[in-house]
């Protein structure tokens, strides 16, 4: 209350013609965003739920080449606009998004000096609000440099919240979820989008929609040690103290700030406000772009029991084909070596040629066996081999009927990066290619730009479990409360050599998982990537079937989404609908629970229910196969570090 108190104070001390007070509202009415001048004329937005302060009075200022634009103005003018439109989803939580907000454009004017011209436009949905700086093209700014985005977003210490603080920029963005102790927030932690809150009477999650030729925001403590948050750019590669190079003749226009809002932080788990605020999509002819589930050849080893030793080989390609075939899988993933001068990981050989394969895995004979079973290939590459080589590979991989690529180890989120991503899109959806970026920063809402862009990295997943412990329960929970909330991740489960925490052991090759069978079966639908992977080796999931009928059944993308009951970081229960079929997923942490959940998203004839919950072992989850009605709750006993996973159907 402290900091909402000095925030008012310092607005108090502006004249009354700067104490004018614009503000857009969401068509339900829960939530606003408001836009006033403090006594330096800056401008100061402040947002509400309910009635409730959600962030309390902070500034918006841009540093520019020279000078900082946010001092000294005055507003101009203002007008209103309101929008209601439904465009497709081509793969996501639903089938389609509602873009419905209510919007407000605040003009301002510096008073002196250059009196240079800045807007800022304010929108208010129902699940968020948010807002983007624009300054138009003008003499003053006709060649202007972003150097720092010193926005901020402010709040009392009382708040619980958690973030990922990933230390330094041009990483992998794949790390925890910490909770994040408020007044001690210091201007050196630098936070990976979302950074998720809860007031008591409101949840929120700061995030960033539309990022084009512009660089990645990050949130760091404030500069004058107050609670709350700023933001930080990711800097040029060539100079550190610029963030974004603006064409000449062009407005400088970031990207949305975002601050998702919801009751709790689960209910999130609906929204499409990401993807509302982004730019439409580039592509008029989507048919061509599938989601669909994935065998893959990494993360096992690959070890496959008639093939000792084998790893980047057309044998090993085929015999993942053939398990895709034959549990109906439409793609089968080729990892890191099959291409002329592969190798290192991350590092890119000098030399190598990612239209040419290697003596022990014949593309053209994998291509041909994989089109007679009905299974198309993913391709992994390096994205240095890629950029040096990009439309004749692109052309190339079109010609084979190749499905997608999975690009890696950038690593990056400044406007260069950023417009690689662009170009990369573009190139792959003129060749009919779909794209998984690995190494990659968070989701912006670039795949309603490209559908084509059908998952990413950028979170912690099951390959941690190769090398370290630090994949728990508690971990994935949390992905659902923060990562999760703002588009899809390449998580790669699948895992079955399902074991407890006690007695996981990290290897690289059969990898282990330290959750129940039923944990990890519910990843599928509370974890959204559109290309899902089946992690495991073939000979695991022969070996151990119980719960595999479950993946095989379970779509990648989704007509519909409903979060039923959870707790941050404790638990989670999610229902997605695909068509007329519906699925449950229901992940717990380290403490075992019963959790009752309602059934009322079926309708009134009911449905048959198959569901796999926790039995007496990791690896052996019960199947129980019973009909339930709308109006019924199901109550789950789920283990520590289990879960539950369930289809209905008529």
């Amino acid at each position: 209350m402290r900091l909402v108190l000095a925030a008012l104070a310092l607005l108090a001390a502006a004249p009354a013609s700067a104490q004018q007070v614009l503000t857009a509202v969401s068509p339900d009415g829960s939530n606003r965003i408001s836009m006033q001048l403090s006594g330096s004329g800056t401008p100061v937005y402040a947002i509400s739920r309910a009635g409730n302060i959600v962030i309390a009075p902070s500034p918006i200022l841009l540093d520019l080449d020279v000078d900082t634009l946010g001092y000294g103005l005055a507003i101009t003018g203002s007008e209103s606009a309101t929008a209601d439109a439904r465009y497709p989803i081509v793969a996501g939580i639903a089938s389609e998004g509602r873009d419905h907000y209510n919007q407000l454009t605040v003009h301002f004017q510096e008073k002196g000096g250059a009196k240079r011209k800045l807007d800022i436009v304010l929108r208010a949905y129902d699940d968020g609000v948010a807002f983007r700086t624009v300054i138009p093209v003008q003499p003053a700014t006709a060649a202007a440099i972003v150097r720092y985005d010193r926005t901020g977003f402010y709040f009392p210490p009382s708040y619980k919240c958690w973030g990922f603080n990933v230390g330094k920029f041009g990483s992998s963005h794949e790390g925890e979820f910490d909770p994040v102790d408020v007044p001690h927030l210091r201007d050196h932690n630098l936070f990976d989008v979302p950074f998720a809150c809860e007031t008591g009477k409101a949840a929120f999650a700061i995030a960033e929609a539309d990022l084009l030729d512009f660089a990645g925001m990050y949130l760091t403590g404030r500069g004058d040690g107050g609670p709350g948050l700023q933001v930080k750019l990711s800097p040029s590669l060539d100079d550190y103290r610029i963030a974004v190079h603006t064409r000449i003749g062009s407005p400088i226009v970031t990207p949305w700030r975002v601050v998702m809002l919801a009751d709790q932080l689960g209910k999130l788990n609906e929204s499409t406000l990401i993807a509302n605020l982004s730019s439409p999509s580039r592509i008029e002819d989507t048919s061509w772009i599938k989601p669909g589930l994935t065998s893959w050849d990494w993360w096992s080893g690959p070890v496959i029991a008639a093939l000792p030793g084998q790893r980047s080989t057309t044998a090993v390609a085929k015999a993942l084909i053939d398990f895709a075939a034959a549990n109906g899988l439409p793609y089968t993933m080729i990892d890191e070596g099959w291409y002329a001068g592969a190798g290192g990981g991350g590092v890119r050989r000098p030399g190598v040629d990612i239209t040419k394969w290697t003596d022990s895995l014949n593309l053209q004979e994998v291509v041909e066996y994989a089109k007679s079973k009905k299974v198309r290939l993913w391709l992994w590459m390096h994205w240095q081999a890629l950029d040096e080589q990009q439309e004749d590979a692109l052309a190339e991989y079109e010609k084979l009927g190749i499905a997608g690529i999975k690009v890696d180890f950038m690593d990056r989120d400044d406007q260069w990066m950023v417009n690689w991503y662009t170009r990369l899109l573009g190139a792959a959806a003129r060749h009919h290619i779909m794209v998984d970026f690995h190494g990659a920063y968070p989701p912006r809402g670039l795949n309603r730009t490209w559908p084509n862009f059908m998952t990413q990295e950028g979170v912690m997943g099951a390959e941690y479990n190769k090398w370290s412990k630090r994949v728990t329960s508690r971990h994935n929970v949390m992905l659902a409360f923060t990562r999760g909330l703002i588009g899809p991740m390449d998580y790669t489960p699948g895992g079955f050599r399902n074991t407890t925490p006690e007695a996981f052991r990290v290897r690289g090759d059969l990898p282990f998982v330290q959750t129940s069978r039923a944990h990890g079966l519910a990843m599928y639908v509370v974890f959204l990537s559109p290309l899902a992977a089946v992690s495991d080796s073939p000979d695991t999931y022969a070996a151990s079937p119980a719960g595999f009928d479950f993946i095989k059944a379970v779509p990648s993308a989704w007509d519909e989404t409903r979060y039923l009951a959870g707790e941050t970081g404790e638990y989670i229960v999610l229902a997605r609908r695909k068509g007329s079929r519906w699925f449950l997923g229901a992940m717990n942490s380290e403490t075992a629970r019963k959790v009752t959940v309602p059934l009322d998203f079926l309708d009134k004839k009911g449905a048959a229910m198959r569901l796999w919950s926790d039995g007496d072992k990791p690896d052996a989850p019960v199947l129980t196969e019973k009909r339930v009605a709308d109006g019924e709750t199901l109550t789950l006993d789920l283990a520590a570090n289990g879960g539950a996973a369930a289809i209905f159907e008529k």
